[in-house]
C-alpha cells in the first residue's frame, strides 16, 4: 500500500454513514458509504453493524485491517455515557488502537473551521448546537427534543405549521395561508382532510417532513403566521449559538458560527438574514457562515487533531473532500 493508515473517520447519521481511511500525511486512502445509524431503534450492536459494512468496504479498498485511531462522530451520542457505550462497541470491532466518539454535530463544526475553535448550529430533522476550543473545552446541549428544551428542526417546524393551520381552519387561531398550502401539498382541499389522512396514515407519517419547505415557501409569499414561525427559528438558532459562545468565553472574540443541516443549508433568505441580524446584536463578533462540506471531513480532521498531524496533513484531507 505504501502508506500507513492513521485515522478511520466515521460520520454516522440517522439516514447514512460515511467513512474514510486517512494516512498520517492526510492522504485519503479510501471512502465508503453505509446505511443509517439508529441505536435507539435497532440497538447498539445492529447500529454498529451498519457502520461495519462501510468500514469493511473501505478497509478492503485500501488493503488495511486496522488503523491507529478511530474518530467517530455519531448521531444519538447525546450524553457522555452514550459516547462511552458507543466507543466501547466500536473498540470491540478491532478497527483501531484507540477510539474517540463525539456527537455528529461536532463533525459539521470541525469541517467548517481551520482549527478546532467555534460554534456550530445544525438544523436538519432536529436542532442541535455544539462549540469547541483548541484546549479541549466544549459546549453542548442534550438535543433530545422538547424534554431537553429544544424547539425547531425540520420535524418540529412541520408540527408547528400543522398546529397553526389546524387552528386557523376551525376558528381557534388566526387566519393563515398554511391552512391551504399544507393540505394542497398532498393534493387535499382542507386541513380536516389532511388531519384525517395523517391520523389514518393514508399519508405516511414520515412524509410530514415534506411540509417544512411548504412552510418556508408560504413565509416567502408573505404569510404573517408562517413568517413568525421562521422568525422564531432564527431566534432559537441565535439563542443556542450565543449561549455556547458564552460558555466557552468566546463572545468577545471573533469566532466562527457555522450553520449546517438541511434547513440552514437551504439558505432561506428570511431565516439566514434573521440569524445574521440577531447575531449582530447579541454576538457582534460572531462570524456566521453556512457549512456545506461533508461531515466526514470533520471526523477526519478531529482524528488528525488527536494524532498531532501537521497543518499540511489537515490541508490535504480538506482538499480531498472540498474538491
Amino acid at each position: 500500500m505504501g502508506m500507513t493508515a492513521r485515522v478511520l473517520a466515521v460520520d454516522a447519521g440517522n439516514s447514512k454513514t460515511d467513512v474514510a481511511v486517512v494516512a498520517a500525511d492526510g492522504t485519503v486512502l479510501a471512502t465508503a458509504r453505509g446505511g443509517g445509524f439508529r441505536p435507539p431503534v435497532t440497538g447498539v450492536d445492529a447500529a454498529v453493524d451498519a457502520v461495519a459494512a462501510a468500514v469493511d468496504r473501505a478497509f478492503t479498498a485500501c488493503g488495511v485491517a486496522s488503523v491507529e485511531h478511530v474518530s467517530a462522530c455519531l448521531a444519538n451520542a447525546d450524553f457522555p455515557v452514550e459516547e462511552e457505550q458507543l466507543a466501547a462497541a466500536l473498540h470491540a470491532r478491532g478497527w483501531g488502537a484507540s477510539v474517540e466518539v463525539r456527537n455528529d454535530t461536532f463533525a459539521i463544526l470541525r469541517a467548517g473551521v481551520t482549527e478546532p475553535r467555534g460554534v456550530a448550529v445544525v438544523c436538519g430533522a432536529g436542532i442541535n448546537c455544539v462549540g469547541m476550543r483548541p484546549d479541549g473545552r466544549t459546549a453542548r446541549f442534550p438535543a433530545l427534543g422538547r424534554i431537553s428544551g429544544d424547539w425547531g428542526g425540520g420535524w418540529g417546524l412541520a408540527e408547528e405549521a400543522l398546529w397553526h393551520a389546524a387552528r386557523a381552519e376551525d376558528g381557534r387561531g388566526e387566519p393563515t395561508a398554511l391552512a391551504r398550502t399544507l393540505p394542497g401539498h398532498f393534493g387535499l382541499t382542507s386541513m380536516l382532510a389532511l388531519i384525517e389522512a395523517l391520523h389514518l396514515e393514508t399519508v405516511a407519517p414520515a412524509r410530514r417532513h415534506e411540509l417544512t419547505p411548504v412552510l418556508f415557501a408560504t413565509a416567502a409569499d408573505g404569510d404573517p403566521v408562517a413568517r413568525a414561525i421562521v422568525d422564531r427559528l432564527a431566534d432559537e438558532v441565535v439563542t443556542m449559538a450565543t449561549v455556547a459562545l458564552t460558555r466557552l468565553d468566546l463572545l468577545e472574540e471573533e469566532t466562527p458560527v457555522l450553520l449546517g443541516g438541511g434547513v440552514l443549508a437551504a439558505r432561506h433568505p428570511q431565516l439566514n438574514d434573521g440569524i445574521r441580524d440577531l447575531l449582530a446584536v447579541r454576538a457582534p463578533k460572531a462570524v456566521p457562515r453556512v457549512v456545506t462540506a461533508s461531515p466526514v471531513l470533520g471526523a477526519a480532521l478531529l482524528g488528525l487533531d488527536k494524532a498531532g498531524a501537521t497543518a499540511e496533513a489537515h490541508e490535504r484531507v480538506r482538499a480531498h473532500f472540498e474538491r
